[in-house]
C-alpha cells in the first residue's frame, strides 16, 4: 500500500486530511512538527509527503529543505501563506506540487495521486513522452504534434521534455534553467519567458491561447495533464 506521511499542527485539518486519504485507499501517517516529520521520513520510508509550511517548532521550509539533502521523497506543500515568494521557494527546494488553504480535500487527494504519478514516471525516464497528440523522442531529439513536424532549438527541446516528463507539475523558471544545465542559454531567469514563447509559437494551434504549455501566474510554468 502506497505510504503517505502528513505533517500538519492543526489536527483538525490532519483528522479530515487522514481520512481522506484513507479513503482513497492509503496509509497515512501523521505527524505534528518537524523533528517528528524527519524522524518518520527516515523510519518509515513514505511514498509521498503532504507538509504545512507552518509548523510550531520551525518552518516546514525548513523540512523540505533538510529532506532535499538526503531524499527525493514528493512533497506536497500546504500553506496558509498567499505571498507568492512561499510558493517559489518552496518549489524551488524541490517540492512537486502546493495548496493554500482553505483547500478541498477531494482536491489533496487528486494532486497526492497526480504528484505519485508523475514521480513514477520521472523514475522509469522513459525515451519516448507521448501527451495527447504530442509525442516528444528524446533519444533522438524529435518532437511532433498530431504528427506534425515540430523543429526546435536544442534548449527549446531540453525545455519541453523537461516540463512533459511530468505533466501537471509547476516548474518555477530557475528549476527551468537548473534543467538545461550545460545547454546554452542565458543566465537570467526572464530568458525562460523567450524561449517558452518560441516553443509555444511552434507547438500550439494557437499561441496566444495555449493548450499544452500553461503559464502559472507568478510561479512559472507547467506542461498540461493528458
Amino acid at each position: 500500500m502506497t505510504t503517505v506521511l502528513v505533517v500538519e499542527d492543526e489536527m483538525d485539518i490532519a483528522r479530515l486530511v487522514r481520512d481522506y486519504l484513507q479513503h482513497a485507499g492509503f496509509e497515512v501517517i501523521v505527524v505534528g512538527d518537524g523533528d517528528s516529520a524527519l524522524a518518520s521520513t527516515r523510519a518509515a520510508k513514505p511514498d509521498l509527503m503532504v507538509l504545512d509550511l507552518g509548523l510550531p517548532n520551525g518552518d516546514g521550509l525548513d523540512v523540505a529543505r533538510e529532506i532535499r539533502r538526503w531524499s527525493n521523497l514528493p512533497i506536497v506543500m500546504l500553506t496558509a501563506r498567499s505571498e507568492e515568494s512561499d510558493r517559489i521557494v518552496g518549489l524551488e527546494l524541490g517540492a512537486d506540487d502546493y495548496l493554500v488553504k482553505p483547500f478541498s480535500p477531494k482536491e489533496l487527494v487528486a494532486r497526492v495521486r497526480a504528484v505519485l504519478r508523475r514521480s513514477r514516471m520521472a523514475t522509469q525516464g522513459a525515451e519516448m513522452i507521448r501527451i495527447a497528440d504530442v509525442e516528444i523522442d528524446t533519444a533522438r531529439m524529435r518532437t511532433t504534434v498530431a504528427g506534425r513536424r515540430v523543429d526546435l532549438t536544442p534548449t527549446e527541446f531540453h525545455l519541453l521534455a523537461t516540463l512533459a516528463a511530468q505533466p501537471g507539475r509547476v516548474f518555477t523558471r530557475g528549476q527551468l534553467l537548473d534543467a538545461v544545465h550545460g545547454v546554452a542559454i542565458e543566465s537570467y531567469e526572464r530568458a525562460i519567458d523567450a524561449h517558452v514563447k518560441n516553443i509555444r509559437r511552434k507547438l500550439e494551434p494557437a499561441p496566444g491561447t495555449p493548450r499544452y504549455l500553461l503559464t502559472v501566474h507568478g510561479v512559472g510554468y507547467r506542461f498540461a495533464d493528458a
